[in-house]
């Protein structure tokens, strides 16, 4: 069949709707997820924010990034910084900037500008700030090019005219010449940016915030605009590390994850008779709340301690013990949690939760999780992960946790430490789980006897009867049922 030019002119120019602007990869993690593939190839990106927000690291790791993972040189031209403080800045992040300016991929250059040498030229015009970055970037044949910043560079006009004009000449310029540029900018008092007219003129504009609650800072990123492109729209959590910026993207997942069908034990094998047979779907999230002493941490020692024996890598994360009191503790009950550590198919990170704010600890889970990459993870316990009150924070943390691990195909278990034994406390994380365990101290005839109950296992035939069980040398082990049927006989006949 015969198709006429038209249609084929029609056609592609569907092709290109559907594919949307070109994009440059960031290489920054979680970034890209975020704008879905990167920012704006060959147009401005306006990065604003308060002073001590981020700015320059994140422009310089875009620069860094771009050299050493997808062979795109880049010029960094500083109106405030020198290059040397520049290399010593960034040396932090691990950045060998020297070695990458030796090896012509980046190119740094400071234009000092000053109020006196304005006057002496008369009309404030840009053009022989247009030369020094041709010239940066013919020699190092620049793809990616920072400005940093515009307020530095502007700072010796009172013309607001000018201003607006140079500034518009600018951004044009950068797009004339088909640069993929990162332009920071400091906030305004009355509007985003300080001139106000950055943010109409830039094709995508990233604001980077450091907000302090409760005496705990938090650093968020959001994309207030990106012309062509959808891209996530809530704020984002992010950490600068020694390893440069990592974002949390996991606000933005879908309930589109992979499922599976294969069971992991629990490790108490009375336990993978309450459900199944078989324990735990793998990826999947199990809820074990109770009150204090009632045997969480025990249960999620068993889970683990069952994965490294199948050669699994495992990591928990501890909010109330250090490691050696956890594996101290462990070795009480017949685990040896230290053997695994020895051999590096376990880690333990533990920390307080007051160290940090719970996106933070978010961060830092994302980060270790991805750098490791177990097969199981527990959260000891999980109500622990904020310092405050605030319960919608912590369920929304939760969530973003779940989202993330279920993605990765990692079966996680979260303690849930309740002040008491009433189920609705915890019904906002619950309905998140796909197993919950209820461990209690019930009190009979003068003695507490410890009971576990399975509230809930989506996808399989559970067990519905509390169940007592014991916590030895041995290890935890519930009851059968039968035992605990005759149990239940023979203390109704006692007291008859």
């Amino acid at each position: 069949m015969k198709v006429s030019g038209n249609n084929v002119a029609k056609r592609d120019r569907a092709r290109v709707a559907l594919r949307g602007i070109s994009k440059c990869p960031t290489g920054i993690r979680g970034l890209d997820e975020i704008t879905k593939g990167g920012l704006p190839r060959s147009r401005p990106t306006l990065l604003c924010g308060a002073a001590g927000c981020g700015k320059t690291l994140m422009a310089m790791e875009f620069l860094v990034r771009g050299a050493a993972e997808f062979n795109e040189p880049g010029v960094f031209v500083s109106f405030e910084e020198s290059p040397n403080e520049l290399v010593e800045n960034v040396r932090s992040l691990g950045f060998e900037l020297d070695k990458w300016i030796a090896r012509k991929k980046i190119a740094l250059d400071h234009v000092l500008i000053e109020r006196s040498q304005i006057e002496e030229t008369g009309e404030y015009d840009l053009e022989a700030l247009f030369i020094r970055i041709s010239h940066a970037i013919k020699t190092v044949g620049a793809k990616r090019v920072v400005l940093d910043t515009l307020e530095a560079l502007f700072a010796g006009l009172s013309k607001e005219a000018i201003i607006r004009a140079e500034l518009r000449r600018l951004f044009r310029w950068l797009k004339d010449h088909r640069l993929t540029a990162i332009i920071t900018g400091e906030r305004g008092e009355k509007s985003l940016t300080r001139y106000g007219l950055e943010e109409y003129v830039a094709d995508c504009v990233i604001l980077l915030d450091h907000k302090v609650t409760d005496l705990i800072p938090t650093r968020r990123l959001r994309i207030l605009k990106y012309r062509g492109s959808i891209h996530g729209t809530n704020e984002y959590p992010f950490l600068i590390t020694a390893h440069g910026i990592s974002v949390v993207p996991i606000t933005s997942l879908e309930l589109d994850y992979p499922v599976s069908s294969e069971r992991i034990s629990t490790g108490i094998p009375t336990l993978d008779a309450m459900l199944g047979g078989k324990g735990y779907f793998r990826g999947s999230s199990i809820l074990v709340s109770g009150t204090p002493g009632t045997g969480k941490t025990s249960i999620g020692a068993h889970l683990v301690d069952a994965a490294c024996r199948r050669g699994e890598r495992a990591l928990i994360f501890a909010f109330e013990e250090s490691v050696a009191q956890i594996a101290r503790n462990m070795r009480s009950i017949g685990l040896d949690l230290g053997q695994w550590l020895r051999r590096g198919l376990l880690q333990i990170h533990a920390a307080r939760p007051t160290h940090c704010g719970v996106e933070r600890h978010l961060v830092e889970m994302h980060e270790a999780t991805l750098a490791f990459a177990p097969d199981v993870v527990v959260v000891d316990p999980a109500s622990n992960l904020s310092a405050s009150d605030k319960s919608r924070e912590l369920q929304s943390a939760l969530m973003r946790m779940i989202d993330f691990l279920k993605n990765r195909g990692v079966t996680t278990m979260f303690a849930q430490l309740q002040a008491t034994g009433d189920r609705d406390e915890i019904m906002g994380v619950s309905s998140l789980m796909d197993s919950w365990l209820l461990l209690r101290n019930d009190e009979q005839d003068g003695a507490f006897k410890r009971t576990l109950h399975v509230v809930k296992s989506r996808g399989m035939a559970h067990s519905n009867l509390k169940r007592e069980f014991a916590i030895s040398r041995r290890g935890l082990r519930v009851e059968e049922e039968n035992h605990v049927a005759a149990s239940w006989f023979n203390r109704i006949a006692e007291r008859l």
